[in-house]
């Protein structure tokens, strides 16, 4: 009896999310979410995919996870495949969110590795929470090997995901401490002494952790 209703606000919907105002798209994800229905699934993903606004983006990702894991998780693991760099790092976002471990295989090193910034902070967030137990110490050595990579915001990330695997990240970030490259051994620095301090500011940590490179070098020199 209420198929015609349903019919209707799928449609509606539809047309919302794809509509060229932000807030309308904002909300039709809102309602979307509210009252989450198997037809939506695709779609969602799909705008994930497209959408320019940064808040419509996680409206559609919280929408998501108000479906059933076994609606969204393949399909979002099918979108690590994707050529376009916002279908894999929404993708990755959203499986951080959603929690589910058998989406673990997927995080792959191609993608902890990804040439594209957004990708790979994605996946090292998805990464930290998916791993599991018994493979953080395997998984900070590939994310270590990224020590160095980026702008600030990026290393930040980078470090915050490393330090929320505990303390199996230490031979790595040793490792890291002495490479041939200034760069990885300031993130690395910066990475420890944010470990031991959480409330040290990630700037101040960095330029500190340059200096201690820096003087390590001319001491080394002289």
């Amino acid at each position: 009896m209420t198929r015609p209703d349903q019919d209707t606000f799928a449609m509606r919907a539809q047309q919302g999310l794809k509509h060229d105002s932000s807030s309308v798209r904002l909300r039709a994800a809102l309602a979307v979410g509210t009252t989450p229905d198997p037809r939506y699934v695709d779609l969602l993903i799909e705008r994930c995919a497209v959408e320019p606004d940064f808040s419509v983006r996680e409206m559609l990702t919280w929408a998501l996870t108000r479906h059933p894991c076994a609606l969204t998780v393949a399909k979002l693991v099918d979108e690590l495949r994707s050529a376009g760099a916002q279908a894999r790092s929404q993708a990755l976002h959203t499986l951080s969110k959603i929690g589910d471990r058998r989406a673990w295989p997927a995080i792959t090193r191609a993608l902890l590795t990804d040439a594209d910034d957004e990708v790979a902070r994605s996946a090292w967030r998805a990464a930290v929470v998916l791993v599991p137990e018994g493979e953080a110490a395997e998984l900070a050595s590939v994310l270590a090997t990224q020590l160095g990579r980026g702008n600030r915001e990026t290393q930040l990330s980078l470090s915050r995901a490393l330090i929320a695997l505990g303390e199996v990240i230490m031979p790595a970030l040793q490792a890291a401490m002495a490479d041939l490259d200034p760069r990885v051994r300031a993130h690395a620095n910066a990475t420890q002494q944010l470990s031991q301090d959480p409330d040290a500011g990630f700037a101040l940590a960095i330029e500190e952790a340059k200096r201690v490179v820096a003087l390590g070098t001319t001491g080394e020199s002289g």
